[in-house]
Protein backbone atom coordinates (compact mmCIF):
# COMPACT_ATOMS: atom_id res chain seq x y z
CA UNK A 1 0.00 0.00 0.00
CA UNK A 2 1.42 3.34 -1.01
CA UNK A 3 2.36 5.72 1.80
CA UNK A 4 2.04 8.64 -0.63
CA UNK A 5 -1.71 8.14 -1.17
CA UNK A 6 -3.67 9.02 1.97
CA UNK A 7 -6.99 7.72 0.64
CA UNK A 8 -5.70 4.12 0.57
CA UNK A 9 -5.76 4.05 4.39
CA UNK A 10 -8.51 4.52 6.94
CA UNK A 11 -12.31 4.40 6.76
CA UNK A 12 -13.92 4.46 3.31
CA UNK A 13 -17.04 6.14 4.66
CA UNK A 14 -14.85 8.64 6.48
CA UNK A 15 -13.01 9.46 3.25
CA UNK A 16 -16.30 9.82 1.36
CA UNK A 17 -17.59 12.29 3.93
CA UNK A 18 -14.24 14.06 4.29
CA UNK A 19 -13.77 14.47 0.54
CA UNK A 20 -17.40 15.16 -0.39
CA UNK A 21 -18.47 17.58 2.34
CA UNK A 22 -16.00 20.35 1.39
CA UNK A 23 -16.91 19.83 -2.26
CA UNK A 24 -20.60 20.26 -1.46
CA UNK A 25 -19.86 23.76 -0.22
CA UNK A 26 -17.63 24.43 -3.23
CA UNK A 27 -20.07 23.09 -5.83
CA UNK A 28 -23.02 24.75 -4.07
CA UNK A 29 -21.18 28.04 -4.23
CA UNK A 30 -20.55 27.60 -7.96
CA UNK A 31 -24.16 26.61 -8.65
CA UNK A 32 -25.40 29.56 -6.62
CA UNK A 33 -23.75 31.80 -9.21
CA UNK A 34 -26.19 30.50 -11.81
CA UNK A 35 -29.12 31.23 -9.51
CA UNK A 36 -27.89 34.74 -8.76
CA UNK A 37 -27.27 35.35 -12.48
CA UNK A 38 -30.84 34.26 -13.23
CA UNK A 39 -32.23 36.39 -10.40
CA UNK A 40 -30.61 39.64 -11.52
CA UNK A 41 -31.07 38.95 -15.24
CA UNK A 42 -34.73 38.18 -14.51
CA UNK A 43 -35.05 41.74 -13.21
CA UNK A 44 -34.08 42.97 -16.68
CA UNK A 45 -37.12 41.26 -18.23
CA UNK A 46 -38.59 37.97 -19.52
CA UNK A 47 -36.76 38.34 -22.86
CA UNK A 48 -33.37 38.56 -21.15
CA UNK A 49 -34.27 35.51 -19.04
CA UNK A 50 -35.20 33.59 -22.20
CA UNK A 51 -31.88 34.57 -23.80
CA UNK A 52 -29.98 33.22 -20.82
CA UNK A 53 -31.99 30.00 -21.06
CA UNK A 54 -30.46 29.46 -24.51
CA UNK A 55 -27.01 30.35 -23.15
CA UNK A 56 -27.18 28.08 -20.10
CA UNK A 57 -26.82 24.66 -21.84
CA UNK A 58 -23.88 25.95 -23.92
CA UNK A 59 -21.97 27.35 -20.94
CA UNK A 60 -22.63 24.11 -19.04
CA UNK A 61 -21.36 22.10 -22.02
CA UNK A 62 -18.17 24.17 -22.15
CA UNK A 63 -17.72 23.89 -18.40
CA UNK A 64 -18.23 20.14 -18.79
CA UNK A 65 -15.36 19.99 -21.28
CA UNK A 66 -13.28 21.77 -18.65
CA UNK A 67 -14.43 19.26 -16.05
CA UNK A 68 -13.27 16.50 -18.38
CA UNK A 69 -9.78 18.01 -18.49
CA UNK A 70 -9.87 18.33 -14.70
CA UNK A 71 -10.95 14.69 -14.34
CA UNK A 72 -8.14 13.54 -16.65
CA UNK A 73 -5.54 15.39 -14.57
CA UNK A 74 -7.13 14.11 -11.37
CA UNK A 75 -7.07 10.51 -12.63
CA UNK A 76 -3.43 10.34 -13.74
CA UNK A 77 -2.23 12.05 -10.55
CA UNK A 78 -4.31 9.84 -8.21
CA UNK A 79 -3.16 6.60 -9.84
CA UNK A 80 0.50 7.69 -9.88
CA UNK A 81 0.30 8.55 -6.17
CA UNK A 82 -1.45 5.23 -5.50
CA UNK A 83 1.52 3.46 -7.11
CA UNK A 84 3.95 5.54 -5.04
CA UNK A 85 5.45 7.45 -7.99
CA UNK A 86 5.44 11.03 -6.69
CA UNK A 87 7.85 12.31 -9.37
CA UNK A 88 5.56 11.15 -12.18
CA UNK A 89 2.55 12.63 -10.39
CA UNK A 90 4.26 16.02 -10.19
CA UNK A 91 5.27 15.94 -13.85
CA UNK A 92 1.67 15.16 -14.79
CA UNK A 93 0.41 17.98 -12.55
CA UNK A 94 2.59 20.57 -14.26
CA UNK A 95 1.83 19.33 -17.74
CA UNK A 96 -1.87 19.27 -16.88
CA UNK A 97 -1.89 22.96 -15.97
CA UNK A 98 -0.32 23.95 -19.31
CA UNK A 99 -2.57 21.53 -21.19
CA UNK A 100 -5.74 23.02 -19.67
CA UNK A 101 -4.72 26.58 -20.56
CA UNK A 102 -3.98 25.63 -24.18
CA UNK A 103 -7.32 23.80 -24.44
CA UNK A 104 -9.11 26.93 -23.24
CA UNK A 105 -7.47 29.07 -25.92
CA UNK A 106 -8.57 26.70 -28.71
CA UNK A 107 -12.13 26.30 -27.41
CA UNK A 108 -12.53 30.06 -26.90
CA UNK A 109 -11.50 30.89 -30.46
CA UNK A 110 -13.78 28.23 -31.96
CA UNK A 111 -16.74 29.42 -29.88
CA UNK A 112 -16.21 33.07 -30.79
CA UNK A 113 -16.26 32.27 -34.52
CA UNK A 114 -19.32 29.98 -34.36
CA UNK A 115 -21.57 31.99 -32.02
CA UNK A 116 -24.33 33.08 -34.41
CA UNK A 117 -24.58 29.79 -36.38
CA UNK A 118 -24.68 27.83 -33.11
CA UNK A 119 -27.58 29.73 -31.58
CA UNK A 120 -29.50 29.91 -34.85
CA UNK A 121 -29.23 26.13 -34.93
CA UNK A 122 -30.81 26.12 -31.46
CA UNK A 123 -33.76 28.11 -32.90
CA UNK A 124 -32.98 31.34 -31.00
CA UNK A 125 -35.05 34.18 -32.46
CA UNK A 126 -33.57 37.28 -34.09
CA UNK A 127 -34.78 39.32 -31.12
CA UNK A 128 -32.74 37.18 -28.69
CA UNK A 129 -29.52 36.85 -30.70
CA UNK A 130 -28.11 40.31 -29.77
CA UNK A 131 -28.67 39.59 -26.06
CA UNK A 132 -27.05 36.16 -26.43
CA UNK A 133 -24.06 37.73 -28.19
CA UNK A 134 -23.64 40.32 -25.43
CA UNK A 135 -22.96 37.50 -22.98
CA UNK A 136 -21.21 34.91 -25.12
CA UNK A 137 -18.53 37.05 -26.79
CA UNK A 138 -16.73 38.05 -23.58
CA UNK A 139 -17.37 34.56 -22.19
CA UNK A 140 -15.63 32.99 -25.21
CA UNK A 141 -12.58 35.22 -24.77
CA UNK A 142 -12.45 34.27 -21.08
CA UNK A 143 -12.49 30.50 -21.65
CA UNK A 144 -8.69 30.09 -21.17
CA UNK A 145 -9.11 31.49 -17.65
CA UNK A 146 -11.95 29.04 -16.94
CA UNK A 147 -9.98 26.02 -18.20
CA UNK A 148 -6.80 26.91 -16.30
CA UNK A 149 -8.76 27.24 -13.07
CA UNK A 150 -10.28 23.79 -13.62
CA UNK A 151 -6.88 22.31 -14.45
CA UNK A 152 -5.46 23.59 -11.16
CA UNK A 153 -8.46 22.13 -9.34
CA UNK A 154 -7.61 18.79 -10.95
CA UNK A 155 -4.10 19.02 -9.50
CA UNK A 156 -5.58 19.55 -6.03
CA UNK A 157 -8.27 16.87 -6.40
CA UNK A 158 -5.84 14.16 -7.50
CA UNK A 159 -3.97 14.62 -4.23
CA UNK A 160 -7.17 14.31 -2.20
CA UNK A 161 -7.15 18.03 -1.30
CA UNK A 162 -10.93 18.44 -1.40
CA UNK A 163 -10.94 21.21 1.19
CA UNK A 164 -8.52 23.34 -0.82
CA UNK A 165 -10.55 22.74 -3.96
CA UNK A 166 -13.63 24.05 -2.16
CA UNK A 167 -11.74 27.19 -1.14
CA UNK A 168 -11.00 27.89 -4.81
CA UNK A 169 -14.67 27.42 -5.72
CA UNK A 170 -15.81 29.64 -2.86
CA UNK A 171 -13.44 32.38 -4.00
CA UNK A 172 -14.91 32.34 -7.50
CA UNK A 173 -18.45 32.37 -6.16
CA UNK A 174 -17.99 35.17 -3.65
CA UNK A 175 -16.46 37.33 -6.37
CA UNK A 176 -19.56 36.72 -8.50
CA UNK A 177 -21.98 37.41 -5.65
CA UNK A 178 -20.39 40.81 -5.21
CA UNK A 179 -19.97 41.66 -8.88
CA UNK A 180 -23.30 40.40 -10.31
CA UNK A 181 -25.60 43.11 -8.96
CA UNK A 182 -23.05 45.81 -9.80
CA UNK A 183 -22.25 44.66 -13.34
CA UNK A 184 -25.72 43.38 -14.39
CA UNK A 185 -28.30 45.82 -13.01
CA UNK A 186 -25.95 48.52 -11.70
CA UNK A 187 -25.26 50.00 -8.27
CA UNK A 188 -23.67 53.03 -6.61
CA UNK A 189 -24.64 55.25 -9.56
CA UNK A 190 -23.27 52.78 -12.14
CA UNK A 191 -25.86 51.68 -14.73
CA UNK A 192 -24.53 48.15 -15.28
CA UNK A 193 -23.88 46.20 -18.48
CA UNK A 194 -27.08 44.15 -18.54
CA UNK A 195 -26.69 40.53 -19.67
CA UNK A 196 -23.01 41.11 -20.54
CA UNK A 197 -22.33 42.00 -16.90
CA UNK A 198 -22.91 38.39 -15.89
CA UNK A 199 -20.14 37.28 -18.26
CA UNK A 200 -17.72 39.92 -16.97
CA UNK A 201 -18.39 38.84 -13.37
CA UNK A 202 -17.73 35.20 -14.30
CA UNK A 203 -14.38 35.92 -15.97
CA UNK A 204 -13.14 38.14 -13.14
CA UNK A 205 -14.20 35.51 -10.61
CA UNK A 206 -12.26 32.75 -12.35
CA UNK A 207 -9.15 34.92 -12.58
CA UNK A 208 -9.21 35.60 -8.84
CA UNK A 209 -9.79 31.86 -8.21
CA UNK A 210 -6.64 31.02 -10.21
CA UNK A 211 -4.54 33.20 -7.92
CA UNK A 212 -5.99 31.47 -4.86
CA UNK A 213 -5.44 27.99 -6.39
CA UNK A 214 -1.76 28.74 -7.11
CA UNK A 215 -1.31 29.94 -3.53
CA UNK A 216 -2.98 26.81 -2.08
CA UNK A 217 -0.95 24.44 -4.26
CA UNK A 218 2.21 25.81 -2.60
CA UNK A 219 1.16 24.01 0.59
CA UNK A 220 0.23 20.74 -1.12
CA UNK A 221 2.30 17.62 -1.81
CA UNK A 222 2.72 18.35 -5.52
CA UNK A 223 4.00 21.73 -6.69
CA UNK A 224 3.59 23.79 -9.86
CA UNK A 225 7.04 24.37 -11.36
CA UNK A 226 6.82 25.16 -15.10
CA UNK A 227 10.43 24.03 -15.50
CA UNK A 228 9.31 20.48 -14.71
CA UNK A 229 7.75 20.35 -18.19
CA UNK A 230 11.26 19.91 -19.67
CA UNK A 231 11.59 16.61 -17.77
CA UNK A 232 8.21 15.39 -18.95
CA UNK A 233 7.54 13.14 -21.92
CA UNK A 234 4.85 15.38 -23.40
CA UNK A 235 3.57 12.77 -25.81
CA UNK A 236 3.13 10.18 -23.06
CA UNK A 237 1.60 12.73 -20.68
CA UNK A 238 -0.80 14.01 -23.33
CA UNK A 239 -1.85 10.47 -24.13
CA UNK A 240 -2.38 9.59 -20.47
CA UNK A 241 -4.46 12.68 -19.72
CA UNK A 242 -6.43 12.55 -22.98
CA UNK A 243 -7.21 8.84 -22.47
CA UNK A 244 -9.41 9.99 -19.60
CA UNK A 245 -10.00 13.67 -20.37
CA UNK A 246 -11.26 13.14 -23.92
CA UNK A 247 -14.05 10.66 -23.13
CA UNK A 248 -14.76 12.35 -19.79
CA UNK A 249 -15.10 15.76 -21.43
CA UNK A 250 -17.53 14.48 -24.04
CA UNK A 251 -19.33 12.39 -21.43
CA UNK A 252 -19.85 15.47 -19.25
CA UNK A 253 -20.77 17.61 -22.26
CA UNK A 254 -23.34 15.17 -23.64
CA UNK A 255 -25.97 16.05 -21.02
CA UNK A 256 -25.92 19.81 -21.69
CA UNK A 257 -25.82 19.09 -25.43
CA UNK A 258 -28.99 17.08 -24.91
CA UNK A 259 -30.46 19.95 -22.91
CA UNK A 260 -29.59 22.30 -25.78
CA UNK A 261 -31.59 20.13 -28.16
CA UNK A 262 -34.47 19.96 -25.68
CA UNK A 263 -34.34 23.77 -25.44
CA UNK A 264 -34.58 23.96 -29.24
CA UNK A 265 -37.59 21.62 -29.16
CA UNK A 266 -39.17 23.75 -26.43
CA UNK A 267 -38.75 26.87 -28.55
CA UNK A 268 -41.75 25.70 -30.58
CA UNK A 269 -43.82 25.88 -27.38
CA UNK A 270 -43.06 29.59 -26.87
CA UNK A 271 -40.66 31.81 -24.92
CA UNK A 272 -42.46 31.11 -21.62
CA UNK A 273 -41.65 27.40 -21.89
CA UNK A 274 -38.00 28.14 -22.65
CA UNK A 275 -37.74 30.66 -19.80
CA UNK A 276 -39.43 28.35 -17.28
CA UNK A 277 -37.31 25.38 -18.33
CA UNK A 278 -34.09 27.39 -18.11
CA UNK A 279 -34.84 28.95 -14.71
CA UNK A 280 -36.00 25.64 -13.21
CA UNK A 281 -32.88 23.99 -14.64
CA UNK A 282 -30.73 26.37 -12.62
CA UNK A 283 -32.63 25.52 -9.46
CA UNK A 284 -32.27 21.84 -10.31
CA UNK A 285 -28.51 22.25 -10.77
CA UNK A 286 -28.35 23.65 -7.25
CA UNK A 287 -30.54 20.86 -5.85
CA UNK A 288 -28.23 18.10 -7.12
CA UNK A 289 -25.09 19.75 -5.71
CA UNK A 290 -24.36 16.90 -3.23
CA UNK A 291 -24.56 14.41 -6.10
CA UNK A 292 -22.21 16.51 -8.22
CA UNK A 293 -19.82 16.86 -5.27
CA UNK A 294 -19.87 13.11 -4.69
CA UNK A 295 -19.15 12.45 -8.38
CA UNK A 296 -16.10 14.71 -8.02
CA UNK A 297 -14.79 13.16 -4.79
CA UNK A 298 -15.28 9.51 -5.79
CA UNK A 299 -12.53 9.76 -8.43
CA UNK A 300 -9.64 10.38 -6.04
CA UNK A 301 -10.82 7.68 -3.61
CA UNK A 302 -11.38 5.00 -6.25
CA UNK A 303 -8.31 6.05 -8.28
CA UNK A 304 -5.82 5.92 -5.40
CA UNK A 305 -7.13 2.56 -4.16
CA UNK A 306 -7.23 1.15 -7.69
CA UNK A 307 -3.63 2.25 -8.26
CA UNK A 308 -2.65 0.65 -4.93
CA UNK A 309 -4.34 -2.63 -6.00
CA UNK A 310 -7.13 -2.34 -3.41
CA UNK A 311 -10.29 -2.97 -5.51
CA UNK A 312 -12.16 -4.06 -2.37
CA UNK A 313 -11.92 -0.50 -1.01
CA UNK A 314 -12.92 0.93 -4.39
CA UNK A 315 -16.04 -1.27 -4.40
CA UNK A 316 -17.00 -0.25 -0.88
CA UNK A 317 -16.67 3.40 -1.84
CA UNK A 318 -18.98 2.92 -4.81
CA UNK A 319 -21.52 0.99 -2.74
CA UNK A 320 -21.90 3.73 -0.12
CA UNK A 321 -21.90 6.42 -2.79
CA UNK A 322 -24.69 4.67 -4.71
CA UNK A 323 -26.80 4.30 -1.58
CA UNK A 324 -26.47 8.03 -0.90
CA UNK A 325 -27.57 8.85 -4.47
CA UNK A 326 -30.81 6.91 -4.06
CA UNK A 327 -31.72 8.27 -0.62
CA UNK A 328 -30.80 11.88 -1.32
CA UNK A 329 -32.31 11.86 -4.80
CA UNK A 330 -35.72 10.70 -3.57
CA UNK A 331 -35.75 13.07 -0.58
CA UNK A 332 -34.93 16.08 -2.77
CA UNK A 333 -37.55 15.05 -5.32
CA UNK A 334 -40.27 15.16 -2.67
CA UNK A 335 -39.24 18.64 -1.48
CA UNK A 336 -39.13 20.19 -4.97
CA UNK A 337 -42.32 18.44 -6.06
CA UNK A 338 -44.15 20.21 -3.23
CA UNK A 339 -42.49 23.64 -3.53
CA UNK A 340 -42.12 24.30 -7.28
CA UNK A 341 -44.50 27.28 -7.40
CA UNK A 342 -42.85 28.93 -4.41
CA UNK A 343 -39.41 28.76 -6.03
CA UNK A 344 -40.78 29.98 -9.37
CA UNK A 345 -41.91 33.24 -7.72
CA UNK A 346 -38.27 33.91 -6.84
CA UNK A 347 -37.32 34.15 -10.53
CA UNK A 348 -40.29 35.77 -12.22
CA UNK A 349 -43.83 37.12 -11.81
CA UNK A 350 -44.91 35.98 -15.30
CA UNK A 351 -47.77 33.45 -14.82
CA UNK A 352 -46.93 31.48 -17.99
CA UNK A 353 -43.27 31.12 -16.97
CA UNK A 354 -44.25 30.11 -13.43
CA UNK A 355 -46.57 27.40 -14.81
CA UNK A 356 -43.82 25.87 -16.97
CA UNK A 357 -41.27 26.15 -14.15
CA UNK A 358 -43.53 24.21 -11.78
CA UNK A 359 -44.54 21.66 -14.41
CA UNK A 360 -40.92 20.84 -15.20
CA UNK A 361 -40.15 20.17 -11.54
CA UNK A 362 -43.29 18.10 -10.98
CA UNK A 363 -42.21 15.69 -13.73
CA UNK A 364 -38.40 15.70 -13.77
CA UNK A 365 -37.45 15.53 -10.08
CA UNK A 366 -38.16 11.80 -9.78
CA UNK A 367 -35.09 11.07 -11.90
CA UNK A 368 -32.54 12.68 -9.53
CA UNK A 369 -31.53 9.35 -7.96
CA UNK A 370 -30.81 7.88 -11.39
CA UNK A 371 -28.87 10.97 -12.44
CA UNK A 372 -26.77 10.69 -9.27
CA UNK A 373 -25.96 7.03 -9.94
CA UNK A 374 -24.93 7.91 -13.51
CA UNK A 375 -22.53 10.74 -12.67
CA UNK A 376 -21.00 8.97 -9.65
CA UNK A 377 -20.47 5.81 -11.71
CA UNK A 378 -18.86 7.94 -14.42
CA UNK A 379 -16.51 9.44 -11.80
CA UNK A 380 -15.44 5.96 -10.72
CA UNK A 381 -14.98 4.73 -14.31
CA UNK A 382 -12.85 7.75 -15.19
CA UNK A 383 -10.69 7.08 -12.14
CA UNK A 384 -9.88 3.51 -13.24
CA UNK A 385 -9.06 4.56 -16.82
CA UNK A 386 -12.35 3.31 -18.24
CA UNK A 387 -13.63 6.66 -19.45
CA UNK A 388 -14.82 5.07 -22.69
CA UNK A 389 -17.52 3.19 -20.79
CA UNK A 390 -18.60 6.41 -19.07
CA UNK A 391 -18.85 8.13 -22.46
CA UNK A 392 -20.85 5.26 -23.98
CA UNK A 393 -23.45 5.14 -21.22
CA UNK A 394 -23.81 8.93 -21.16
CA UNK A 395 -24.30 8.96 -24.94
CA UNK A 396 -26.86 6.16 -24.76
CA UNK A 397 -28.83 8.04 -22.09
CA UNK A 398 -29.13 11.18 -24.25
CA UNK A 399 -29.19 9.94 -27.84
CA UNK A 400 -31.03 6.62 -27.42
CA UNK A 401 -33.52 7.64 -24.73
CA UNK A 402 -33.87 11.38 -23.97
CA UNK A 403 -33.93 12.90 -27.45
CA UNK A 404 -36.04 10.20 -29.20
CA UNK A 405 -38.68 10.34 -26.45
CA UNK A 406 -38.79 14.14 -26.50
CA UNK A 407 -38.97 14.32 -30.29
CA UNK A 408 -41.60 11.61 -30.79
CA UNK A 409 -43.98 12.61 -27.99
CA UNK A 410 -43.71 16.41 -28.28
CA UNK A 411 -46.47 16.71 -30.91
CA UNK A 412 -48.98 14.94 -28.65
CA UNK A 413 -47.98 16.13 -25.17
CA UNK A 414 -46.14 19.42 -25.76
CA UNK A 415 -43.61 20.53 -23.17
CA UNK A 416 -44.64 17.72 -20.79
CA UNK A 417 -43.15 15.20 -23.24
CA UNK A 418 -39.78 16.95 -23.11
CA UNK A 419 -39.75 17.04 -19.31
CA UNK A 420 -40.74 13.35 -19.19
CA UNK A 421 -37.99 12.47 -21.65
CA UNK A 422 -35.39 13.79 -19.18
CA UNK A 423 -36.98 11.75 -16.37
CA UNK A 424 -36.96 8.48 -18.33
CA UNK A 425 -33.38 9.06 -19.49
CA UNK A 426 -32.16 9.62 -15.91
CA UNK A 427 -33.80 6.46 -14.61
CA UNK A 428 -32.53 4.28 -17.45
CA UNK A 429 -29.05 5.85 -17.45
CA UNK A 430 -28.62 5.43 -13.70
CA UNK A 431 -29.59 1.75 -13.76
CA UNK A 432 -27.23 0.99 -16.66
CA UNK A 433 -24.32 2.93 -15.11
CA UNK A 434 -24.63 1.17 -11.74
CA UNK A 435 -24.56 -2.23 -13.45
CA UNK A 436 -21.49 -1.44 -15.59
CA UNK A 437 -19.33 0.11 -12.86
CA UNK A 438 -20.04 -2.69 -10.42
CA UNK A 439 -18.96 -5.35 -12.91
CA UNK A 440 -15.70 -3.51 -13.63
CA UNK A 441 -14.87 -2.90 -9.96
CA UNK A 442 -15.58 -6.55 -9.15
CA UNK A 443 -13.06 -7.68 -11.78
CA UNK A 444 -10.18 -5.70 -10.21
CA UNK A 445 -7.24 -3.88 -11.83
CA UNK A 446 -5.34 -7.02 -12.82
CA UNK A 447 -8.20 -8.45 -14.89
CA UNK A 448 -9.37 -5.13 -16.26
CA UNK A 449 -5.85 -4.04 -17.23
CA UNK A 450 -4.23 -0.64 -16.90
CA UNK A 451 -2.75 1.59 -19.59
CA UNK A 452 -0.08 3.09 -17.37
CA UNK A 453 2.81 5.11 -18.79
CA UNK A 454 5.83 5.78 -16.61
CA UNK A 455 6.65 9.20 -17.93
Amino acid sequence: MSETAKLTRGSIRGHLVGQTLPMIFGVAAIMSVGLIDAYFIGKLGARELAAVSFIFPITIALSSLGVGVMVGINSVIARALGEGDVARAERRANFGAIFSLATGVVLGLVLYVLLDPLFRLMQASDALLPLIGDYMRPYALGLPVLLLQMGLNGVLRGQGEARKTSYVSLTYSVANWILDPILITGAFGFEGFGVAGAAYATIIGFFIAILVALWLIKGAQLQIHPGTIRECDMRASSKAILAVAGPAAFSNAINPVGLSVLTALLASQGEAAVAGFGAAGRLQSFAVVPLLALSGSIGAIVGQNWGANRPDRARRAMWWAGLFCVVYGLATAIVLFLTGNWFADFFTDNPAVIKEFDRYLVISVWGYAGFGLLIVANGALNAVDKAGFALAQSAARVFLVMLPFGWLLRASYGSDAIYAAELIANLAGGALAAFIVWRILRAGPEKVGQRQTKR
